[in-house]
């Protein structure tokens, strides 16, 4: 007699572990990639500017994520180090003349390096004490962007030039959107086996109980500055990315708000979960051009909301970040997997 399987259920670790769980994940993902890089030939330069600051953000966020939420170690100052890879590759490039391909990874280790310095005090510190000194660095990195002119070029802001690979410029959106989603795709893909892996495993047991991954031999202190450093060669490269797709960078690039931003990106979309890190950042950069979108249909009746929309849109991030934590405080990634197991058990999805 044939028993119908109803669930989902692996029968070997090595099953549970594999990134493509379904032939239909690994067709939809395939399909998802190939769309994206079909969208750059029909899509305006409005959706190709979303589409690059989706793809720098999602780097930048998912750095954020291994740090805070597969490491379980607070971050306010990510936003930060973002900016010192955008002034790394900056300087490399415009300064030393090093050519893109070398200052990108450049930025990121530079970056990791300093990260790992300011992630020594996460031996002794965590939770709300880990972020305030976090916060501190935050402060810190603000005030040597502004003041060390001689790299920085201070608030005057500093000039980068095109990214370019051998020779080929990338010198419009849609050029740079192909740089930009492939870089993500890769770091992505990057992160997802470093949590498969006994570093990322490890990173999960400090975050759970870090005296009982003591206990069973887990060093400590070596795991949250690699959780540090990880998290900031990312920051590093997103914040390259971002330096040369402007192709002009101030300190206001780098504020305590973009490092909120990238927190709510993650709280959003579901801390511990890398799918749930693109759900965020896709909310959260949409969000602000729907709310800019409303604001331009009620212009005519009311015109001063336009006055008043930055104020309206840091209110709707708060709200947003609010009713997450209350309502849904695993994130959009939780609801998806409900969603997901609802169908797959219907009828009997109770």
């Amino acid at each position: 007699m044939h028993y119908g399987v109803c669930g989902d259920f692996k029968e070997s670790y090595e099953k549970d572990m594999e990134i493509f769980q379904t032939t239909f994940a690994k067709a939809w993902l395939y399909g998802f990639i190939i769309f994206l890089y079909i969208f750059p030939l029909f899509a305006s330069k409005y959706f190709l500017y979303i589409g690059n600051l989706m793809a720098i953000f999602v780097i930048g966020a998912i750095g954020l994520n291994l740090l805070t939420g597969f490491a379980g170690q607070i971050s306010l100052g990510h936003g930060a180090f973002v900016g010192i890879g955008a002034y790394a590759s900056a300087y490399l490039t415009a300064n030393l003349g090093l050519p893109f391909w070398v200052a990108l990874p450049a930025a990121g280790v530079i970056t990791a390096i300093i990260g790992m310095i300011f992630g020594i005090p996460s031996l002794r510190l965590k939770g709300l004490y880990l972020a305030i000194a976090t916060l501190a660095a935050q402060f810190i990195i603000e005030y040597v962007i502004v003041h060390w002119e001689a790299v920085t070029n201070g608030v005057l802001g500093k000039m980068v030039p095109f990214a370019s690979i051998f020779g080929y410029q990338f010198d419009n959106d849609r050029k740079y959107f192909y740089l930009s989603i492939t870089l993500a795709i890769i770091l992505t893909i990057f992160a997802k086996n470093i949590v498969r892996t006994k570093t990322g495993r490890a990173f999960v047991a400090v975050r759970d109980n870090y005296i009982a991954a003591e206990i069973i031999g887990v060093d400590i202190f070596k795991y949250k500055l690699y959780a540090f450093a990880i998290s900031s060669f990312y920051a590093g490269i997103a914040g390259s990315l971002w330096a040369h797709y402007l192709t002009l960078i101030t300190p206001e690039h780098f504020t305590i708000t973009v490092s909120i931003q990238y927190l709510a990106m993650i709280i959003i979309g579901g801390l511990g979960s890398l799918i749930g890190t693109i759900y965020g950042t896709v909310f959260l950069i949409i969000l602000p051009e729907f709310l800019r979108f409303l604001s331009g249909i009620v212009s005519h009746s009311y015109p001063q909301i336009v006055d008043l929309f930055a104020a309206i849109r840091e209110g709707v991030f708060g709200l947003v970040i609010i009713l997450f934590l209350l309502f849904e405080p695993k994130g959009m990634a939780h609801r998806w997997q409900i969603i997901k197991a609802y169908w797959k058990l219907w009828p009997f999805s109770y």
